[in-house]
């Protein structure tokens, strides 16, 4: 079985994060990676074997073989760059979220549809202990009819991430920027709302209320919400969010209130199952969660990065399908999509 040629698009913490997962794995090999900054400033010694390209146009004419490609730039350059990716006939692996719109997800699906090639979204929260185990529970039942969902998200993103300009007060990264960020939900917590999705479905009656308290010198959009919604197959669920939490993060968290029982799973992360009480049900010993991505002065979600390439050599492979599929990458962008037209 021939190794599968990968390339990486975006070189910054996640990018490299993609790049190492690509070496490490034994049914890949990294034959390309992609960055608008020069090379030099990237810390790339790691993959010296790699070609360099400034651009995914040069990437493209540069003729080299490459069967799928890892896109990790800003999110606002998901959509066009998969586009291009799909139109080169490769498969690609869009890191959260898949666009900043439904319809430009839409537009990723019609073409990889087209082009007979697999759309991956990265969404590996789904991986770590306490959210297998929660969706095992769900699947079968065990806690009868779902009442209420709460989840609740709090942490910490301040100056130290959005580095903001010293004479101007503007960020000096895209993060922060409504054309290339797009906004809390999407950069920060999609990947609860994709875990909120996957456990219960699609959600209806949406109302947000919305507030920026203290990021107004550093993005162009809220940094908190109290969101409230009725799940379409029953129940109803509230979605409380913020960036605005002093020094670190608080914590990810959902509660479930349900016929047969409660269930908790928190921490920083959704990382920790923190109360289950449910009728005739012993609480298994669970595997320890990996570790959160730590950059420095700020943590995001778990890295558990690894899983989602071994799920792409076998779906490339044909030997199983996408933990997240296309449809599911879209359906979190619509959700969040809806949310902040309330």
């Amino acid at each position: 079985m021939s190794k599968i040629r990968f390339a990486v698009v975006g070189c910054g913490h996640i990018g490299k994060r993609h790049a190492s997962m690509i070496i490490g794995n034994n049914d890949f090999e990294l034959v390309a990676l992609c960055d608008t900054k020069p090379k030099d400033e990237l810390g790339l010694e790691n993959f010296k074997s790699a070609h360099f390209f400034n651009s995914l146009d040069s990437m493209i004419q540069a003729g080299i073989t490459i069967d799928a490609v890892a896109i990790a730039s800003p999110n606002g350059y998901h959509q066009e760059q998969a586009l291009q990716v799909l139109e080169n006939d490769w498969h690609v692996v869009i890191e959260k979220p898949m666009a900043l719109t439904k319809a430009g997800c839409e537009q990723i699906i019609f073409k990889a549809l087209q082009k007979h090639k697999q759309v991956f979204c990265v969404m590996q929260n789904r991986y770590s202990p306490p959210s297998v185990w929660l969706k095992e529970v769900l699947n079968q039942g065990i806690l009868g009819k779902i009442f209420m969902v709460q989840i609740n998200c709090y942490w910490n993103r301040d100056d130290r991430y959005y580095k903001p300009d010293p004479k101007t007060g503007k960020p000096t990264s895209w993060h922060g920027s409504k054309d290339l960020d797009g906004g809390t939900l999407f950069t920060q917590f999609s990947h609860f709302i994709d875990l909120m999705y996957w456990y219960f479905g699609d959600v209806t009656n949406i109302n947000a209320k919305l507030n920026d308290f203290s990021h107004q010198n550093s993005t162009d959009f809220e940094d908190s919400g109290f969101v409230s919604f009725d799940f379409v197959d029953g129940g109803m669920g509230s979605l409380n969010y913020s960036t605005a939490v002093w020094d670190k993060n608080l914590e990810s968290s959902i509660t479930i209130v349900a016929e047969n029982g409660s269930v908790k799973v928190g921490g920083q992360y959704m990382n920790e199952v923190e109360y289950c009480h449910i009728k005739d049900y012993v609480m298994p010993v669970l595997a320890e969660s990996n570790p959160p991505n730590d950059y420095g002065p700020y943590k995001g979600s778990a890295a558990n990065h690894h899983y989602i390439y071994e799920n792409v050599s076998k779906v490339i492979n044909g030997y199983e399908s996408i933990t997240t599929n296309a449809l599911e990458g879209m359906k979190v962008v619509d959700i969040i999509e809806r949310i902040y037209k309330k």
